[in-house]
């Protein structure tokens, strides 16, 4: 199954198949990550909303399950600013929203997310775990953080939407990039979300980073097939990220009204959102997504504050019989999602990219 190109990654990260299935927060869990990890590929926990406990717990789940390689995925934005004004502002301008669900918004907000950056806590519990590879989101970890894990044997991912983003994170000594390009569901990887953001799609970015770096490229955005996999490898990644294939899994945590978006026709209406969390995000199409349509960015709080609100509408919204207010992540390829288990999946798209490969 491994070229010539992919092999060394492969190796590094101890898998057998150049599929890695994203870290998705609230979405993949330890028994999706065991399935893909015992199919050959590297499964993913996102510990980002976690505490440190909690993401112990999640490893030591996937344990029970699997010998294989995990990934797990890591937030580093920068720690959020709180702003009384704004977010007693985005309160009000949600009130009306939770009324239609016969809910009242909080009465504040929090930042319920600590950011990598400043969570020593669980930087200690990954060196004491060693999963065989950790990643980062939004940003670069310190560079005792990065030493750390590496002195424990980690290998180390990180996402970047740019060349920019890519060179710090290799000067910063990681083993490999996750080349995130616009296609992708989930969280924008951008840096700075109030900076510039060229909106290099993943075929793009991928050539841009294999020309740039002397490190692996793992491209991810819009892959949902073993066709996208190979594609990627033609244009010099390393192995491939796929996200959304994974969501409509038997074993995802997606729940009804998210399922029912991905394969209805919300899938092909896919949008990038800051009103859900904070921070940009592609989104399946809902009725949350159409409310911020209209909101200028500069009203939004930061993240995570801002998903203090949008979990609190999420949850009122699913009470009152209306489920269109959750993190409905997903990518530009979401047409493409198939329901069926993780390991069937995975077989499939082994069979496919063999035969793309081939072809």
């Amino acid at each position: 199954m491994a070229t010539s190109s992919t092999s060394p990654l492969l190796e590094l990260l101890g898998i057998d198949v150049p599929i890695i299935q994203a870290p998705m927060a609230g979405v993949s869990s330890p028994a999706m990550a065991a399935a893909v990890s015992n199919s050959g590929g590297l499964g993913s926990l996102g510990v980002g909303a976690m505490t440190a406990n909690q993401a112990r717990e999640a490893i030591q789940q996937f344990r029970a399950l699997s010998n294989g390689s995990l990934n797990v995925n890591v937030f580093v934005h920068k720690p959020a600013q709180a702003n009384a004004k704004k977010e007693a502002a985005w309160l009000q301008r949600l009130s009306p929203v939770f009324e239609r669900a016969g809910a009242e918004p909080p009465a504040a907000l929090h930042e319920i997310y600590t950011s990598f950056l400043v969570d020593d806590d669980m930087l200690a519990m990954l060196v004491e775990e060693k999963p065989k590879v950790v990643s980062f989101h939004f940003g670069v970890p310190r560079p005792d953080q990065i030493a750390a894990l590496h002195q424990a044997g980690i290998v180390l991912l990180a996402s970047a939407t740019n060349v920019h983003e890519a060179t710090l994170l290799e000067a910063a000594g990681v083993d490999a990039i996750v080349a995130q390009g616009y296609e992708a569901g989930g969280h924008r990887g951008i840096f700075d979300p109030d900076g510039e953001d060229s909106r290099l799609g993943t075929f793009a970015l991928t050539r841009l980073l294999v020309r740039a770096l002397k490190l692996p490229v793992i491209a991810a955005g819009g892959i949902m097939d073993g066709a996208g996999v190979a594609a990627t490898l033609k244009l010099g990644a390393a192995a491939a990220q796929l996200g959304t294939a994974f969501v409509g899994t038997d074993e995802s945590l997606a729940d009804a009204g998210f399922r029912a978006l991905l394969f209805g026709d919300a899938a092909h209406h896919t949008t990038m959102t800051r009103v859900i969390s904070g921070r940009p995000a592609r989104s399946l199409a809902n009725a949350f997504t159409r409310w911020g349509a209209d909101v200028p960015d500069d009203a939004v709080p930061d993240y995570p504050i801002t998903y203090d609100a949008g979990k609190s509408l999420n949850a009122a919204g699913k009470a009152a019989g209306q489920p269109g207010y959750g993190a409905h992540w997903a990518g530009q390829a979401a047409p493409l999602a198939r329901a069926m288990s993780t390991q069937a999946l995975m077989q499939v798209l082994k069979s496919e990219l063999k035969h793309a490969l081939n072809a």
